[in-house]
């Protein structure tokens, strides 16, 4: 096995002593092992005094509460089945009209910048705290995760972490497992964890599951204005497209490829993680689980399908820790590290991978 150079030499990053921090708490990984994946922490333990938070603070981390209500049922429909609809229609669109230079360029940029936004802020840092960052980075990586059109924050995180405590058993929100180990159950499961459970009016404890974000008041604020962050997402586009082309049917094919196709691309990559990723792959690790690697999302998922890895030591700030293991994400934390925008990041440990090496 060989560990990509850079990382490997940072050595012991993980168990150095953080210096102090002025800024507001760090994100914690409640449902993260400390040392093995078999020493999980619950969620309930870390949750500290949440009996102490007003009904208030509790459901003030987004709109929705921990109830899903018909008229989210609805939106969410809509979200999933426009953007959808639009990216079945990419193809006999190109073909008959072209795809444009701007339009992919604007596609591009927006795909990767939102990819990552989840990656590396919403994943990696606010869910397993890989890494910390001072109140600018923490921030924009908020917002940049936001605008990815995957749900609030304090949501996004809650579930994560609820995931990893449960991973493919009983109360993991999203196992392709959740009916059974035979073919119907398995492709009943899997369209479960693509999408379906997003549907399940019983949503995570946000204050069980993240309560460092929900303190957060600018966190808590971000979460609740995630409408702006949508509505800013599928019109930035658009008015991109408009300026540079003079034309708002230049604006309209910009929405059409930088919003629609763009958003539904990245949900269902996305979603494939937590479907495709629990349910095929090599698993060159040992996890408690069925997280395998899947080589061809690597790049659209912006290294987020080096799954085995990361259900294995799921605080590493790098997911493909073999040669050869593409990761846009840990690149990129590289050079914020390099820049001095992120500091005591997690890389990847020789010792520490070689213990979870599967026999």
């Amino acid at each position: 096995m060989t560990i990509q150079a850079g990382e490997a030499r940072a050595g012991n990053a993980a168990s150095r002593t953080p210096s102090p921090d002025p800024e507001p708490a760090e994100p914690t990984d409640p449902a993260a092992p400390v040392e093995t994946d078999d020493a999980v922490e619950t969620a309930d333990q870390t949750a500290g005094t949440g009996d102490s938070d007003t009904a208030a603070t509790r459901l003030s981390a987004t709109r929705g509460g921990e109830k899903q209500g018909p008229a989210e049922r609805i939106a969410l429909s809509l979200f999933i089945l426009v953007p959808f609809a639009a990216l079945v229609a990419a193809v006999p669109v190109a073909w008959g009209r072209g795809l444009g230079w701007t339009d992919l360029a604007i596609t591009v940029g927006m795909y990767y910048l939102t990819c990552h936004g989840i990656t590396i802020g919403y994943h990696r840092y606010f869910t397993h705290g890989a890494f910390k960052a001072g109140r600018p980075m923490r921030l924009a990586l908020a917002i940049a995760g936001s605008l990815a059109v995957e749900g609030p924050l304090v949501r996004w995180v809650a579930d994560h972490r609820k995931h990893h405590r449960f991973s493919d058993k009983d109360g993991d929100p999203h196992s392709p497992w959740r009916y059974g180990e035979s073919v119907p159950a398995l492709m009943k499961g899997l369209w479960w964890a693509h999408m379906g459970w997003m549907f399940d009016e019983e949503q995570t404890p946000q204050l069980t599951y993240a309560p460092d974000l929900v303190r957060d008041p600018a966190l808590r604020r971000i979460s609740r204005l995630f409408w702006l962050w949508t509505t800013i997402s599928l019109l930035l586009p658009a008015l991109i497209g408009g300026l540079v082309s003079l034309s708002w049917e230049g604006a309209l094919s910009a929405f059409f490829w930088g919003s629609l196709v763009r958003v539904a691309l990245l949900h269902h990559v996305t979603w494939s993680i937590n479907s495709i990723c629990h349910a095929v792959g090599r698993r060159p690790f040992r996890s408690r689980d069925r997280s395998g690697n899947v080589w061809w999302l690597a790049v659209l998922s912006c290294g987020e399908s080096w799954h085995n890895l990361h259900h294995a030591d799921p605080t590493s700030a790098r997911h493909g820790v073999l040669r050869g293991q593409i990761d846009s994400s840990a690149r990129l934390i590289r050079w914020f590290e390099l820049a001095g925008w992120v500091r005591d990041v997690r890389w990847p440990d020789a010792q520490r991978i070689a213990a979870r090496r599967a026999a």
